[in-house]
């Protein structure tokens, strides 16, 4: 029987992730997922607890002060299992298959903490749910009661156990997607099928696609904006699907979701009307909403999006980039032991912070002369009246409210650095800093911004310093350690990113690190058989499933921006492996598309690329000139569309780029699919060729 370690911390001390280190000084006999823990419940017959979570969460956080600090209920977990800790962030593998497991189990929806009792033999779980707490209440049973019924059951019930064990084998045997159809042939109708459904859903007075608890999407509203893109040369262009992308994201970046003191958007919001957030920032939900909302204000020239991106750049950089260059995860949901507090406001406080005038306008602007709307006491900002109405109130012009309004959250933000601040978990996760580096890029274009790019830049140099060894990748890296093998994610993530950086400088060894991550994923990752993408590699810990998973979760789906990446590589470099690897990808995720396309936003992006190839122009000249060009360029949303400024010095370079020489005055190269166009060596001609081609 498993007994608790003889020092003062357990086992989780020695781990990098902040999470598990947050759980060291716990009175159970806490072991991080390992080998010796596995053999352990294996040679003393002991069931393994396993509990997942990671250190943002707010709930795991309410059941670590409430269970794993409180030494009897400890004690009878200590005494009946082998208790396993294991951080979501770091290992995606080990989550996705229990978190399966569980709505197979018990028929319920999944989520964190995730408490798992799992056959001490094949790591098979046997039961589980989520939150648990200490004394019964809510129609759930007290934790430690719970404990003693299910190591009741293992001991007693095995016949029992071991056919539900096998049932559940045969369920993930059956998760694995069936082969493709020979002579699959795509064509747009998931495309199609996905903007009714998203119309379907969409929620017309608040925007978004659900109702509470309400989540940003970000897959689904660029869904939506390269859908009206893709349109704007048909007789009718598609104006309800830019009406419900930018609506949901005005009112994302009205309401509460969004850090109007300090930039930046919150996990979701527990209400319809986005106004009060579950607290915690994600780097991984700030990288793709930065990128998109930079978009939408080239789509649409409106500032609110402009202004939202800018702000949630410079929280990234203010807050979240370290010295060496890499982006931590996030930032917790709590301070000083309560949801919110950090962001939330008393109005008394706000007005002796701020001089009259501007106190008068956020007021009106954030409902400060309302009922509060936190907890029945306090205020959290929320944008209830516009902007020119607030100035109508007031007596002031728009510019001139809006000059005020912007000096009282930059004192609201002075003074909010005075309080005890959330946590930061200050792990660096390969995937989520590839889409934050997107993210900078995308936003480096659109806003223009050298900083951000510059940004990018470093977190691209670290990874490759310290994430990238002998061709493979790590996953994540703390306190000058990098560990843990990576995922499928990792891989493609960064490769996109850096197709994305290219666009705003070019540089040589990026291309070259994103072939190399290309090889690698072919190699380790990519279904030989029957098309796609595993989310482990080859090599990785044999887990009781092997994931090959094709609908957008959280992030992206690692099957979707795998198969743009390759076919975007594909054409740039002219190489037939990567365009046949991403056609047979989407073949592969066909039948999923068919039956739920909103659910594949990643893989009908690569859908659309396939049916409509990346348009691909190649600016070569003098640097002067060319980034000039570039620049002007950028100010078109055109998302199949790469725009590649490489200047006349440049190298070396691979063939298909070498084979197009740069001109003293500038000369572009337009080439969609295989073929291109003859060079434009006039600016004028070229806006006209991509303003009124077809390509978009």
């Amino acid at each position: 029987m498993p007994s608790p370690p003889n020092r003062r911390d357990n086992r989780l001390a020695l781990e990098t992730s902040p999470y598990l280190r947050q759980h060291a000084s716990n009175p159970v006999d806490w072991h991080p997922w390992s080998a010796e823990a596995l053999e352990l419940a294996r040679r003393t017959n002991t069931p393994i607890l396993l509990s997942i979570g990671y250190s943002a969460c707010h709930w795991c956080h309410v059941m670590a002060h409430e269970s794993f600090e409180h030494e009897p209920t400890a004690q009878v977990m200590n005494e009946l299992f082998v208790n396993i800790k294991v951080d979501r962030e770091e290992r995606p593998d080990i989550d996705r298959v229990y978190q399966v497991a569980q709505q197979i189990i018990t028929q319920r929806g999944a989520g964190w903490p995730l408490t798992m009792f799992l056959s001490p033999d094949d790591q098979l779980p046997f039961f589980g749910g989520t939150y648990f707490p200490r004394d019964a209440r809510h129609g759930l049973p007290a934790f430690a009661d719970l404990l003693q019924r299910v190591a009741l059951y293992y001991r007693e019930q095995q016949p029992a156990l071991r056919e539900q064990n096998a049932r559940l084998a045969a369920v993930f045997a059956d998760l694995a997607p069936s082969p493709p159809a020979p002579g699959t042939r795509l064509d747009g109708a998931p495309l199609l099928a996905a903007r009714a459904a998203l119309e379907q859903s969409f929620d017309k007075e608040f925007g978004g696609f659900s109702s509470a608890p309400k989540f940003p999407n970000a897959g689904s509203i660029e869904r939506l904006l390269r859908h009206w893109s893709a349109s704007q040369h048909q007789e009718s262009p598609d104006l309800q699907a830019l009406y419900m992308a930018t609506l949901t994201l005005a009112r994302m970046a009205e309401g509460g979701l969004y850090d109007h003191v300090g930039g930046g958007f919150a996990r979701y919001s527990v209400d319809a009307w986005w106004m009060i957030p579950h607290f915690e920032k994600m780097l991984y939900d700030n990288g793709p909403l930065l990128a998109l909302y930079a978009q939408a204000a080239i789509a649409t020239g409106d500032s609110l999006y402009r202004d939202a991106a800018n702000a949630a750049a410079d929280w990234v950089l203010r807050e979240m980039q370290a010295a060496e260059g890499g982006f931590y995860s996030s930032i917790d949901a709590d301070s000083e032991g309560e949801e919110g507090r950090y962001y939330v406001w008393d109005a008394a406080e706000v007005a002796a912070l701020l001089p009259a005038d501007e106190y008068l306008a956020l007021a009106a602007r954030f409902g400060l002369d309302r009922p509060p709307n936190f907890e029945g006491r306090l205020w959290h900002l929320h944008a209830f009246a516009p902007l020119s109405e607030v100035a109508t109130a007031t007596g002031k012009c728009a510019n001139s409210t809006q000059g005020r309004i912007r000096q009282g959250l930059a004192r609201l933000l002075q003074a909010r650095a005075l309080r005890v601040a959330p946590g930061r978990d200050d792990k660096i996760l390969t995937s989520w800093n590839a889409l934050m580096v997107r993210g900078l890029a995308i936003g480096a274009r659109a806003l223009e911004r050298p900083d951000l790019e510059a940004a990018a830049t470093r977190a691209i140099d670290f990874i490759r310093r310290e994430l990238w060894q002998d061709g493979r990748l790590y996953a994540t890296h703390k306190d000058g350690r990098s560990h843990l093998a990576a995922y499928l994610d990792d891989y493609v993530f960064l490769a996109d990113a850096l197709l994305e950086l290219l666009q705003v400088r070019w540089r040589a060894a990026d291309l070259e690190f994103a072939v190399a991550l290309t090889e690698a994923a072919l190699t380790h990752f990519y279904d030989h058989a029957d098309g796609g993408f595993w989310f482990t590699a080859d090599d990785s810990e044999a887990l009781i499933h092997r994931s090959k998973a094709f609908a957008d979760e959280a992030l992206p789906a690692g099957n979707g921006v795998a198969a743009r990446v390759l076919a975007r590589l594909g054409y740039l470099l002219g190489e037939p492996r990567y365009l046949q690897a991403s056609e047979r990808t989407l073949q592969a995720a066909w039948s999923a598309m068919e039956r739920y396309p909103s659910a594949h936003a990643a893989l009908l992006d690569a859908l659309e690329e396939q049916l409509a190839p990346t348009e691909i122009v190649v600016l070569r000249g003098p640097a002067s000139v060319i980034s000039d060009w570039q620049r002007q360029l950028n100010r078109l949303y055109a998302p199949r569309r790469m725009i590649l400024a490489i200047d006349d010095d440049a190298a070396p370079l691979p063939a298909t780029l070498a084979s197009k020489p740069a001109a003293a005055t500038g000369i572009a190269y337009v080439c969609t699919g295989t073929s291109c166009e003859a060079p434009i060596d006039e600016f004028a001609t070229l806006v006209r060729r991509l303003r009124d081609g077809i390509a978009t």
